[in-house]
């Protein structure tokens, strides 16, 4: 018996859309991918602004930190009180090591002058200097690691004091950093 295909009924009141489903097409992938994409920083001009702004301020008061010697804003050299102690040590007396740096200019300088007299006796003047410089260093680290086991005890003694208060007497007193916090003369106890 053949089948006859019958034509489902038809109701002119209903609606076209059909009820169920969501009445939309599926958005497809990238459509999705490029609904989400926004920036990861924000691109306006008041935003960046207020960035660097923000980074400047910072970094100034990391600066202003640094230099008044707070504990927050030394690097892991410069930390800790007994690193405090042996740059106070350094900063209060005066070492030959710290104006090598000019002796090294006027050498240069002396350098420049046709006369080669005067250049050669600047040459050994300098390394003379620089014997004076090194032998200076080396007896004041002696002195900090002797004056320092003698303040925080030996065994509590952290290495690399005498090092740290050699380089830190290389430097011109108004080139360090943390900046100097006393005066010449005024040795910590």
């Amino acid at each position: 018996m053949p089948k006859n295909p019958v034509s489902p009924p038809t109701n002119d009141d209903a609606p076209e859309t059909p009820t169920s489903g969501k009445g939309r097409a599926t958005p497809t992938r990238a459509e999705q991918e490029a609904a989400r994409r926004r920036p990861l920083v924000a691109n306006t001009k008041e935003a960046k602004a207020a960035a660097r702004a923000e980074l400047n301020e910072r970094r100034n008061r990391a600066q202003a930190g640094l230099a008044a010697g707070e504990e927050k804003y030394l690097p892991a050299r410069d930390k800790g009180p007994q690193r405090r102690w042996v740059r106070d040590y350094v900063d209060a007396g005066w070492h030959p090591a710290e104006f090598v740096m000019g002796i090294m200019v006027l050498v240069i300088i002396a350098s420049l002058v046709p006369i080669t007299v005067i250049a050669y006796w600047a040459y050994l003047v300098m390394l003379g200097y620089l014997v004076i410089s090194i032998g200076g260093m080396v007896l004041l680290a002696q002195r900090v690691k002797r004056k320092a086991a003698a303040k925080f005890g030996k065994e509590r003694l952290e290495r690399g004091l005498g090092w740290y208060a050699a380089m830190r007497s290389l430097q011109m007193r108004f080139m360090r950093l943390p900046k100097p916090q006393v005066r010449r003369g005024d040795y910590p106890a």
